[in-house]
């Protein structure tokens, strides 16, 4: 961590040295980055896109007057009453203090493009208008019962997203987060089968419960607790992956494990589509329905992990499973299910689900009147505003851009992902596909300074992670991009 740090300082000292150099060429004061408008004229300096500052499409939305404590004084009230584990993005941490569709505002009333919306968790847009006001309207007449009674929003909403699944999947349980969602679909595996052993791939991320971080495979998450029977295989990485795209070979390290590492039966096997905290990597194409039926044929139940991918973000489908042509025996969501409400669900066929029946399974807020409404609002907002389609059509237009920018800067080591689920790699040398670690941790704080708020993911965290609220238009992935040229410009 020392020497990590040496790095980043030494390299942030360099990155502003060069940029003081700029600097004295623009006929602006103060600091390059922290004069950028939030809406106003832009400082060209020639026709090249690399040198204009880029700014923030306009919108027409005034923050209120914030009046509330400033950023050090709640970071230092953060830093005495929250636990010690926390972090946060940015030397500097920023204050949000309002959010409006897929933009943030701060303290000071700055506007920010908001392209990692709430860890890939706000899907309608923040304070979307119609999901607010189903929350607000349930809130006024029944907050809480759970479901030791009746009440028709936990009904509604389950009915609703049943009719989103394929196949047989029209089981719906109601926890409160992804981690919990995916603990209890292990435990239904683990049930159903009447077998132990867990495979999941290298890479992913699954939660951070006692039980999910068995499942999750990133060292930065994982704490020296025994995690079970559980086996890591291969990860059928396109980019980084020992096979590259061969979906077969990455299949037979999943067998291999069977046969090897079990007693040839398994309870299960658990994806992620597109791994998010691992990077936005896409998955080999056809290696799910090759480990499915490796997995059924050990006695195993599939499980997609959609928490990231579902409710249309990857714009070709609605569920991430879908882009690979398998139907899993149990989906597990969260995230996007409730706009930032804390809300989570597992999707099974009924023969599955009939397993918990055994004895009393209770969740105390799962599928409560308010989350139920507001996550039936989520799914009805989606439809009406075609989101989906939406993502599709902005996805492929971001895709497009950032590769146009690939050929142009070295560092840009590969561009993946779909629609409003993308991943840019940041690298020192292509070839030997060396992360770019530093470099990143300087382009991330430039970005900020220009507005545009992104995530990092991946081992080494030299991954940027775009995965904006999916009413992001055309000209916030135009601004991003142009954003992105223009601080790599200044490396």
């Amino acid at each position: 961590m020392a020497l990590q740090r040496h790095i980043l300082k030494k390299s942030l000292g360099e990155a502003k040295a060069k940029l003081c150099n700029y600097q004295n060429s623009l006929p602006l004061c103060g600091s390059l980055f922290s004069t950028v408008p939030s809406s106003s004229s832009a400082a060209t300096v020639d026709g090249d896109a690399s040198t204009r500052l880029p700014q923030l499409p306009p919108f027409d939305h005034s923050p209120r007057p914030y009046k509330g404590p400033r950023a050090d004084e709640v970071f230092q009230k953060r830093k005495k009453f929250l636990g010690p584990s926390l972090f946060h993005y940015y030397q500097k941490p920023l204050n949000i203090v309002e959010g409006k569709m897929q933009y943030l505002f701060d303290e000071n009333g700055r506007r920010y493009l908001d392209a990692f919306a709430g860890i890939v968790t706000v899907s309608c847009g923040h304070c979307h208008p119609e999901v607010l006001n189903a929350i607000t309207e349930q809130s006024k007449v029944l907050q809480h019962t759970t479901t030791i009674y009746l009440h028709h929003a936990v009904a509604d909403f389950a009915e609703a997203l049943a009719s989103k699944m394929p196949g047989n999947l029209k089981v719906v349980y109601f926890v409160n987060s992804g981690s919990e969602a995916n603990e209890l679909a292990m435990m239904m595996a683990r049930l159903y089968t009447g077998n132990l052993d867990m495979i999941s791939l290298r890479n992913a991320y699954h939660g951070g419960s006692s039980a999910t971080i068995g499942l999750t495979a990133l060292n930065t998450w994982k704490y020296p607790i025994p995690q079970g029977e559980i086996h890591h295989v291969v990860n059928p990485d396109p980019y980084r992956g020992v096979f590259g795209t061969d979906a077969n070979l990455y299949a037979k390290d999943v067998q291999d494990h069977i046969d090897f590492g079990t007693s040839g039966k398994v309870a299960g096997f658990i994806a992620e589509t597109i791994q998010g905290v691992g990077g936005a990597v896409e998955l080999a194409p056809g290696y799910l329905k090759l480990v499915y039926d490796i997995v059924h044929k050990a006695g195993g139940v599939c499980i997609a992990d959609e928490v990231q991918t579902g409710f249309g973000r990857t714009g070709s489908h609605y569920w991430g499973f879908e882009t690979q042509g398998v139907i899993p025996d149990i989906v597990t969501m969260a995230k996007g299910i409730g706009n930032g409400l804390p809300l989570g669900a597992v999707v099974t066929t009924p023969e599955i689900a009939s397993v918990l029946a055994q004895k009393i399974l209770f969740n105390t807020f799962g599928g409560n009147p308010v989350c139920s409404a507001g996550g039936l609002a989520v799914l009805r907002v989606i439809d009406q505003e075609k989101r989906q389609a939406h993502c599709s059509d902005i996805g492929s237009h971001l895709l497009e851009r950032l590769r146009a920018l690939q050929q142009r800067h070295e560092i840009i080591g590969d561009v993946r992902g779909r629609g409003l689920m993308v991943g840019v790699e940041l690298v020192t040398d292509r070839n030997e596909k060396t992360p770019a670690k530093a470099e990143t941790a300087v382009l991330f704080e430039k970005l900020r300074e220009l507005g545009v708020l992104v995530g990092k993911g991946g081992l080494h965290g030299n991954v940027f992670r775009i995965k904006p609220p999916m009413c992001f238009t055309r000209d916030d992935a135009d601004f991003l991009v142009d954003a992105l040229d223009y601080a790599i410009s200044k490396l």
